[in-house]
């Protein structure tokens, strides 16, 4: 009696763990929810400035005045530097001797063609002497050109003794000094740049930018040129939203193969000059019409060779594995293109306890995200 109650009790335990065993594994579930998203992005920009060069001098001299200081404002045509320009006044007067004498030596060419000639309807002289009057004539009216061309050179020399601001801008610090021998070949005497209007560059992969061809109507080609094109925004360094709104003023002809994106550009009046040539911006866009789109908590992603599967609990409590398409990530969800409806649970928790083809106790999570 006492070996049969034992097996009994053995088998009771035996029933009883089989009943444990079997019982679905719990795990956490979300639905899959929709809400309104605007394709809307944040981008990094750059500052350009329209204008902007290195003032070299064109000749060589001494640097005679310095008309302005480090930073200072400037408008187009201001004097900037003087270069000592008594050598090249001096060259100038020598080129336009040398024309007067050149043009005398044009109408002495004249005289003697002329008298050639005569001589030679008279039969006086050989024909070879009135041909050599020829060509000395026209030896004469060579040199004469090349002295105009000589006077050109020089008043043009002498004119880049004189350096003025060829636009309006700000210059820079200033590397010379007067009295400091400067050339073509010596470095820049200082940087102007334009402030105001200015350039921010910035990128849109191609998902973006084909939406706001969509949206506006437009092509590559055009949406610089429409007046429907998107207004553009900044953020400053400083995190400061800056009260300008740009517009689109150049797009580039072709996708970076490389990054993918494609080279927008952005022109700001900056009337107040906070933007600075250089400067890194956060860029956006004027928001886009929104869009309805399924999303789902990012922990219930996974992946394989295949691609993004979710596990799904379907109406029988049995698990379902679905390979989906992602968008963009929202927070901490994830929007779904294709192969999940709304409503739809998503394994969230417990997923490592499960596997396609069970059945399992599921339970709300505590956090539905779209609530």
């Amino acid at each position: 009696m006492l070996a049969l109650a034992v097996s009994l009790g053995s088998a009771q335990f035996a029933v009883a763990q089989d009943q444990t065993d079997a019982a679905p594994p719990k795990v956490s579930i979300a639905a899959a929810y929709t809400e309104e998203i605007t394709d809307e992005a944040v981008f990094i920009g750059r500052a350009e400035a329209i204008n902007k060069v290195d003032i070299v001098a064109r000749v060589n001299g001494f640097l005679e005045t310095q008309n302005v200081q480090d930073g200072a404002l400037v408008t187009k045509d201001d004097l900037l530097f003087t270069i000592e320009p008594d050598l090249y006044q001096a060259t100038l007067d020598a080129r336009k001797a040398d024309l007067d004498r050149a043009e005398a030596n044009l109408e002495l060419a004249k005289v003697d063609l002329a008298r050639k000639e005569e001589l030679y309807r008279r039969d006086a002289t050989p024909e070879s002497e009135r041909d050599i009057a020829r060509a000395n004539e026209l030896v004469a009216e060579a040199e004469v050109k090349a002295a105009n061309a000589a006077i050109q050179q020089a008043e043009l020399d002498l004119s880049y003794t004189e350096i003025h601001a060829p636009f309006d801008g700000r210059i820079g610090r200033v590397t010379t000094s007067v009295g400091d021998v400067v050339g073509p070949t010596n470095p820049p005497l200082v940087n102007l740049v334009s402030e105001a209007p200015i350039y921010v560059n910035f990128s849109l992969n191609e998902k973006q930018f084909t939406s706001v061809l969509e949206q506006y109507g437009e092509n590559a080609a055009s949406l610089a040129e429409s007046n429907k094109s998107p207004n553009v925004h900044v953020t400053l360094p400083n995190g400061t939203d800056l009260d300008e709104t740009g517009e689109i003023v150049f797009v580039d002809n072709r996708i970076d193969p490389l990054t993918g994106a494609i080279t927008v550009r952005a022109e700001f009046e900056n009337t107040d000059r906070l933007i600075i040539d250089g400067a890194f911006l956060s860029v956006q866009i004027e928001a886009l019409e929104p869009t309805l789109q399924v999303l789902i908590p990012q922990a219930a992603l996974q992946r394989d060779q295949r691609g993004d599967f979710v596990l799904v609990v379907n109406d029988k409590q049995m698990v379902e594995q679905r390979y989906i398409t992602t968008g963009d990530n929202v927070g901490s969800a994830v929007i779904v293109l294709d192969g999940l409806r709304e409503g739809e649970s998503v394994i969230v928790e417990g997923l490592q306890r499960v596997r396609p083809g069970v059945a399992v106790d599921a339970v709300v999570a505590s956090e539905q995200p779209g609530e």
